[in-house]
């Protein structure tokens, strides 16, 4: 009798289940019944945490202060008196001021002349500073002193008397047979000198064009020294169109602060503008209305269309920079 041939039983193939850490064990025991784990705050809730300084300090001191002078625009207000609503008139009166025209005349010329000398010294120093100075840390230092300490009374006093009748402009003009003037207070000459003081300060754009020299491939002057460029064209066909953006945003920045210019034309004409209203900027007449006369009112008034000018000519920099700012690599 044959015996039928079966094949040999193959055992069934199982699947170990996955072998559990002896520590995680150990926690999952020790946890009670209906135990659910808690989460800490989210991150961005602990930020906002240790920003609400900053947002108390913000509330208290910058928004508090624009939205209170935005109301006082439309009083009179003189410190003393509660504030009486006037709706436009303090604006309409504006459009009447002398004063005030002539101090936007003094301020658009005090503007556009000093930050294009400003730009194009800070430039002209940025681009001698990189091509590899001993000590470069050094001079960068001592050229961007000035931005820092312009601002300061201090550095003020000094320019007037430097610009005086015995200056030291006027002390070398005699080594030379010349006989100089008083500068600070000669009505052609006086706006002359803030524009200089204000040009003096290329510290501070100086150096980011620097760092913007720096970012520039030097691949670029090599592939154009081999096809026979000199100096000046690649100046003009690399160099400039690099550093637009750079060139840009110093422009915007110091078009800002020039408006906002304030403490040198007060210390040089002694707070009033003088002579004959040659260094009455804007921001000059403006404390004068506020502080001097008391007319917070109109000063509030004044500090918006300031603002609004501001406003303007930065949107009209963005607006014209599509056509000259270069952004590729």
């Amino acid at each position: 009798m044959s015996e039928r041939l079966h094949p040999p039983d193959t055992p069934e193939t199982t699947v170990s289940p996955t072998p559990t850490s002896p520590v995680r064990t150990r926690l999952k025991a020790r946890r009670p019944a209906g135990h659910r784990k808690i989460s800490g705050p989210p991150r961005d809730r602990i930020g906002y945490l240790f920003l609400t300084p900053w947002f108390i300090g913000m509330a208290l001191f910058t928004v508090g202060p624009i939205l209170a002078s935005l109301y006082l625009s439309f009083t009179e207000y003189t410190l003393l008196n509660p504030p009486e609503w006037l709706g436009l008139d303090n604006y309409r009166e504006m459009l009447a001021d002398p004063r005030l025209h002539k101090s936007l005349l003094v301020t658009f010329v005090y503007v556009f002349v000093s930050v294009p000398i400003q730009l194009v010294l800070a430039l002209a120093l940025a681009l001698l500073l990189n091509r590899g100075v001993r000590g470069l840390s050094f001079y960068r230092s001592v050229y961007y002193l000035p931005s820092l300490l312009a601002g300061s009374v201090s550095i003020a006093i000094l320019w007037r008397q430097i610009f005086g009748k015995d200056g030291l402009v006027n002390q070398v003009l005699a080594l030379f047979g010349t006989e100089g003037v008083s500068w600070v207070s000669h009505p052609d000459f006086a706006l002359g000198t803030l524009v200089l003081l204000n040009a003096w300060t290329f510290g501070a754009p100086m150096v980011i064009f620097l760092a913007g020299l720096r970012q520039i491939p030097t691949s670029y002057y090599e592939a154009a020294q081999v096809d026979g460029a000199g100096t000046v064209t690649r100046f003009f066909h690399i160099t400039l169109p690099m550093l637009t953006p750079i060139i840009f945003f110093n422009l915007v920045l110091q078009l800002i602060g020039a408006f906002q210019s304030f403490t040198q034309a007060f210390v040089i004409s002694g707070g009033r503008g003088g002579p004959s209203d040659s260094t009455l900027l804007y921001t000059l007449y403006l404390y004068e209305r506020g502080f001097g006369s008391f007319d917070m009112g109109y000063a509030s008034a004044m500090a918006w269309f300031l603002l609004a000018i501001i406003a303007v000519l930065t949107g009209i920099n963005f607006l014209f920079a599509r056509r000259w700012v270069f952004y590729g690599g």
